[in-house]
């Protein structure tokens, strides 16, 4: 059974099916999951995700069905496990926005239903998704291109790192001491097959040259007792105009959302010609709707099959 846990879960061949299915068509993906329903479950909370997810859902002809984190509590009212087996009798395919990346390792490991992250404390892989298929819309092809992060190399970025590599991207990181990627990871990520990956303490060195340059918020989610903390380690790691203009000279913008100007990004860079932060939000249902369409391939899911 097919699941997508993290961005590694696809091959290359795989992660190009996805991103061909995102830019069909509509109608030519059909109704395969006419009749079905895809439970999604937030245990934090979401927009963009959400929005987008349920909207691809019914695209594809199915019945989204949102549900609170507290409503199935998670081996607080239910085990995983015994949560995961009862809902894949009501739905297709089972998405989760979780505080624990484990809870979505053992829900995949009932066998019963594909299982989807919508983000974990280890990754995002479907916000990596929409970068990546921003990324193509502009520039055709990763290989040969730059892609810098600036900031906390956390889940999203993880997730970016993974799809880049295996779209034959180089990788620049620049993250403060403490915030960076450990030597493990970087041999992880090299091993993807990306053009080359660097680490630097600068957001300038990172963006020298960079395509593209990425960043997200300085306080996640669960954080916000690090606040002054975090503002403190991460002056200078702005994205601002200097930053920028270290970058290829048409080097675009971008950013998961949601943004704080000022803070991570300047305003005059996110509101500025080289933010594609819209279109990149835009192209989270768009992605969305290509795995989904993939995975009822990969899993037989198809229109008039009931459950």
């Amino acid at each position: 059974m097919k699941h997508f846990l993290d961005t590694t879960d696809l091959s290359r061949r795989d992660l190009s099916r996805v991103l061909e299915l995102a830019t069909q068509r509509q109608e030519s993906l059909g109704w395969p999951l006419a009749d079905y329903g895809v439970a999604l479950i937030f245990e934090k909370p979401s927009n963009r995700t959400r929005q987008s997810m349920e909207m691809a859902v019914v695209q594809l002809g199915g019945h989204p069905i949102f549900t609170r984190g507290e409503e199935v509590g998670f081996d607080v009212r239910e085990s995983v496990e015994d949560i995961t087996q009862i809902m894949a009798g009501y739905h297709a395919m089972i998405a989760a926005r979780v505080i624990n990346h484990d809870v979505l390792v053992r829900m995949a490991s009932t066998n019963t239903v594909p299982i989807i992250n919508m983000l974990s404390d280890k990754s995002h892989p479907l916000q990596s998704l929409a970068d990546v298929l921003t990324m193509r819309e502009e520039f055709g092809s990763l290989k040969g291109k730059t892609v810098a992060w600036i900031g906390d190399y956390n889940n999203v970025a993880r997730s970016l790192a993974e799809a880049c590599a295996m779209e034959g991207a180089a990788l620049r990181f620049g993250c403060p001491n403490g915030y960076g990627a450990s030597d493990d990871e970087l041999s992880r990520i090299a091993s993807l097959g990306v053009a080359s990956v660097e680490q630097f303490t600068s957001a300038v060195d990172a963006a020298t040259g960079a395509h593209a340059v990425h960043t997200d918020v300085f306080i996640s989610m669960g954080q916000e007792r690090e606040t002054a903390q975090r503002m403190h380690d991460f002056a200078g790691f702005q994205v601002s105009e200097q930053v920028m203009a270290a970058a290829d000279r048409d080097a675009v913008f971008m950013h998961c959302l949601p943004a704080h100007r000022g803070v991570e990004v300047a305003a005059e860079v996110i509101d500025g010609p080289a933010s594609r932060v819209v279109r990149q939000a835009h192209n989270r249902m768009h992605s969305a709707r290509g795995l989904l369409a993939f995975l009822c391939e990969q899993n037989d899911i198809t229109k008039g099959d009931t459950k």
